[in-house]
């Protein structure tokens, strides 16, 4: 069964200018369950081993609207820690089709616990902690990537 979903003429203005953000680069935009767009996120996109285990360690700052995506070339259960991050990160968790599976809020700079969420994920989006809640971005919410392959460089 399929369902369509109808996008209002303020949505459409509000996709198309946070798509114009991101016009030099990769982005990712969270659109709710509901078919609102929530928020578009410029990213760096880690897709190779060694992108993936620096991510965005040593970094001082991270950008309102920016954020780093994690692409994985299988879906698994995936956990992630803050050791070498001195910023605290919102971590937005999706599986194989871009579905939000969890989110872990407002992770410990310079933690080395273990973070993840129950369940298998293919993208793991980190930002700027606090992002998910000014948002409302929640599971179920669903990732559209632009401007970049979603397969791994391995």
């Amino acid at each position: 069964m399929s369902a369509r979903i109808r996008i209002g003429p303020l949505a459409l203005v509000f996709v198309v200018l946070a798509l114009l953000g991101c016009a030099r680069g990769p982005c990712v935009s969270i659109v709710g369950a509901d078919g609102k767009p929530r928020a578009t996120v410029a990213v760096e996109v880690a897709n190779t081993g060694p992108q993936r285990e620096v991510g965005l360690m040593f970094r001082k700052h991270l950008d309102d609207n920016a954020g780093m995506i994690f692409v994985f070339p299988d879906s698994a259960p995936r956990n992630f820690w803050m050791h070498n991050t001195p910023i605290p990160l919102d971590m937005i968790f999706a599986d194989a089709e871009g579905r939000v599976t969890g989110i872990v809020a407002n992770a410990e700079p310079y933690s080395d616990k273990l973070l993840g969420v129950e369940g298998s994920s293919q993208y793991v989006l980190e930002v700027n902690g606090g992002f998910c809640a000014r948002n409302g971005i929640k599971p179920g919410d669903r990732m559209d990537f632009s401007d970049f392959s979603i397969h791994t460089s391995e």
